[in-house]
């Protein structure tokens, strides 16, 4: 496959955004294993904007390397300064699963109680509720209550 085609603006916008960015993938004296071209193509689809470090002198091999990942992974690429490669690729939609008994996870609040003595400090601490929990206005947190079966329906089924 080809490489992506970008602008000079979009690859400048790119090229900003890389800057901070620490290797993710390290490429060897074995060159461009099978290995490493899969740890890039996990990489490129996690993150959009990788950096990788290749550790070599020659700078036609790293220019061969820099190509070759770009036409493989369909990949574009942004920068090749030294031994640093940056590839950028977008990232896939991502799909949700659909679970039928998805509930919603541990919400974590920020309690503030303020000090009986006027000039104190208020106290803040944060309180992670479960699903079967709920904060009172006290700043507590209580349990729920098990729900109640119908006595008809128990004898229904």
């Amino acid at each position: 496959m080809p490489a992506i085609e970008l602008t000079v603006a979009e690859r400048k916008t790119h090229r900003a955004e890389a800057h901070h960015l620490e290797p993710v993938v390290m490429i060897g004296n074995d060159g461009l294993t099978p290995a490493v071209r899969k740890e890039a193509d996990a990489a490129l689809s996690a993150h959009g904007l990788i950096k990788i470090r290749v550790l070599g002198d020659d700078r036609e091999q790293r220019e061969a390397v820099y190509r070759q990942l770009a036409d493989e992974l369909n990949a574009a690429p942004i920068q090749h300064i030294g031994k640093l490669l940056v590839l950028w690729r977008p990232k896939p939609a991502r799909q949700k699963a659909e679970e039928e008994d998805r509930r919603p996870g541990p919400r974590e609040f920020k309690v503030v109680k303020n000090s009986s003595r006027g000039g104190q400090r208020p106290e803040v601490k944060r309180v992670t509720v479960l699903g079967n929990q709920r904060l009172t206005s006290g700043g507590n947190l209580k349990k729920a209550k098990p729900k109640k079966k119908s006595v008809k329906k128990g004898h229904l089924g």
